[in-house]
């Protein structure tokens, strides 16, 4: 009788042709006590035909979801979330195509989740954590940002935008997917924001974030401009309704 958890690893993608091989290679090498992994790419109607590469990848543990257009991170996630959810996946973890996010770091996400956690979240601002080939610059933002976003909303978490996290079943089902209106850079922040809000146990473990050596980055001025203006308005929303859980 198999007693794995099953897991499932989400890969949103758009255009990493150059990347999404190699990500997926080193993800079906993990063997981690106690856990069965799979993969969902969740492609964005790349241009560059990522979706096609995923498709001859050949192996049963590897599956694709195709959508038509490109609809942001959060729409990807979402219709990821949904794609398992209706099949008995017990473990779902995020993490991004372009190689920032180590597989070989998968089993720090995965151990709180076996002893309890609901959410494990692989934060670079705690002890241990790290981040390579970023400027001073580009820490400095992250840093304040997630400082912000802990002032505004409440919790205590260090890296609330780190998109390299696992979430049981319990806890999508319990957060309300349905209502999760955000997109890009804060999908992550309003995840954790009501995974925290609803009393679930949300664990922080450090990890080793490698910036993307191939491809181009999607983050803009313009995302990071409306996620701080989205992560006010929830603040105010927070101070408004005290003891109110959000929808």
């Amino acid at each position: 009788m198999n007693s794995s958890i099953s897991a499932l690893v989400l890969i949103p993608t758009y255009n990493e042709a150059a990347s999404i091989s190699e990500v997926i290679g080193r993800v079906l090498q993990q063997e981690i006590a106690g856990y069965e992994l799979e993969i969902l790419v969740i492609d964005d109607g790349s241009p560059d035909g990522t979706g096609q590469i995923v498709e001859k990848f050949g192996s049963p543990k590897v599956h694709l979801l195709q959508l038509s257009k490109k609809n942001g991170l959060g729409r990807a996630y979402l219709a990821g979330f949904s794609w398992g959810l209706d099949r008995p996946y017990e473990v779902f973890i995020e993490m991004d195509g372009d190689g920032s996010h180590l597989p070989e770091q998968l089993s720090r996400l995965l151990w709180p989740i076996a002893l309890g956690a609901d959410l494990t979240i692989g934060a670079r601002w705690i002890p241990d954590g790290k981040v390579d080939n970023w400027s001073i610059l580009r820490q400095l933002l992250s840093r304040a940002g997630n400082k912000y976003a802990r002032f505004a909303l409440g919790y205590s978490l260090h890296d609330a935008t780190s998109g390299y996290r696992a979430f049981t079943r319990k806890c999508l089902n319990s957060i309300d997917l349905s209502n999760v209106d955000s997109n890009g850079y804060c999908f992550q922040i309003d995840l954790a924001w009501r995974a925290w809000q609803r009393k679930l146990k949300v664990v922080e473990v450090p990890i080793t974030f490698v910036e993307r050596l191939s491809g181009v980055s999607k983050m803009s001025r313009r995302i990071v401009v409306e996620a701080i203006w989205q992560i006010t308005k929830w603040g105010f929303w927070r101070i408004s309704r005290p003891n109110t859980i959000r929808r």
